[in-house]
């Protein structure tokens, strides 16, 4: 599995997600005096891997200086149900206030973990690697990108920035497969070209023009082996839709090189977390 780099989470990215919830202040928990302090407990419902404990700590971070949060586990490990994973301990106010936004992006990147851990234990062993796209959630791009680290699965590039990805409406804009790929040899000639392609013929067209990486669109079983045959180890090969957990071990064992997932970001379910807090006075 590769290796998981800890994110930093900047005060400005986590004030809007904060403010969004907290706005101009949180009235219900100013019936709590202010300088009561409490101990909360979080813990998993069900079995998971642990994602997001720095957007987790940044939302307290961002409320109060003093609110202290030791870790039982950490990002990337598998835990069971009812499982602790970390305590709390800080003003009453605090905890309270920011009890829902942590728990949401705790739960939010735990699920993207957890579902991308059951796509890439799919494939172990075959040697293709299961990346995630751009069908993200709105401002949680990094984050759910980590969470796919996390989950042992790989990222594609990060946006529109930083990698070439030729799609069906670019090549009817350019006019083929070879001249989209001859344009932007010109305008990036340094950087990696892939280009997607949505049949046999065009695989040929691809390979031809020099593409770096194809990305096989929705191409059935039989149409795989004949792409990986045809292609022969010349450029890397990506498919690509209609993707399941069901289907992953067939399209991996067919010799593809990556296979992209949109359904490690895109069709997301937060796992169960609840938070406990006592209240010391």
């Amino acid at each position: 599995m590769q290796k998981i780099f800890a994110i930093p989470v900047s005060p400005e990215e986590i004030g809007l997600i904060v403010d969004e919830d907290v706005g101009s202040g949180d009235i219900t928990a100013a019936i709590i005096p202010a300088s009561a302090s409490a101990q909360a407990t979080v813990i998993s419902r069900e079995s998971m891997v642990l994602c997001g404990q720095a957007w987790f700590a940044a939302v307290f971070a961002y409320l109060a200086e003093n609110t202290n949060i030791r870790w039982a586990v950490g990002d990337g490990d598998q835990v069971a149900a009812n499982t602790v994973l970390c305590t709390l301990q800080g003003t009453a106010r605090t905890l309270l206030t920011g009890e829902r936004t942590a728990l949401n992006l705790l739960q939010t990147l735990s699920g993207t973990a957890t579902v991308s851990r059951r796509f890439a234990d799919a494939v172990q062993g075959t040697g293709a690697k299961v990346l995630d796209t751009r069908k993200t959630l709105p401002g949680l791009r990094k984050a759910q990108k980590y969470a796919v680290r996390c989950g042992g699965c790989y990222n594609h590039r990060f946006g529109l920035y930083d990698g070439i990805l030729i799609k069906e409406n670019h090549i009817l804009a350019a006019g083929s497969i070879t001249r989209a790929v001859a344009t932007v040899r010109l305008l990036h000639q340094s950087m990696p070209v892939e280009i997607e392609v949505e049949n046999c013929a065009e695989l040929e067209e691809a390979l031809t023009a020099g593409a770096d990486r194809v990305l096989l669109d929705n191409f059935d079983i039989d149409a795989l082996n004949e792409a990986v045959s045809i292609t022969a180890g010349r450029t890397e090969l990506e498919a690509s839709g209609n993707i399941t957990l069901n289907n992953i071990r067939t399209v991996a064992e067919t010799g593809i090189d990556f296979i992209s997932v949109g359904a490690l970001t895109k069709d997301l379910k937060a796992v169960d977390l609840s938070m406990r807090i006592r209240f010391l006075g």
